[in-house]
């Protein structure tokens, strides 16, 4: 069997834990921050998971961090 590649876009976006979580970071924090508020942008900066019902899509993509 050849190898699976990588999807490129994935593989930048997502990490897998070796609990089998995928983080990700959130969105919203790269342009128009003027009007939100700094609560919500410090909120922002942290990490999170993605749903579970979406978490074995991406785990697919990024074969090799499992």
């Amino acid at each position: 069997m050849p190898k699976q590649k990588t999807h490129s876009g994935a593989g930048k976006r997502f990490r897998v834990k070796k609990s089998g979580l995928v983080k990700r970071a959130k969105s919203g924090k790269n342009h128009i921050l003027a009007k939100k508020s700094t609560k919500r942008k410090r909120g922002l900066r942290q990490g999170t998971y993605v749903s579970v019902t979406q978490a074995d899509t991406i785990r697919n993509l990024v074969p090799y961090q499992n």
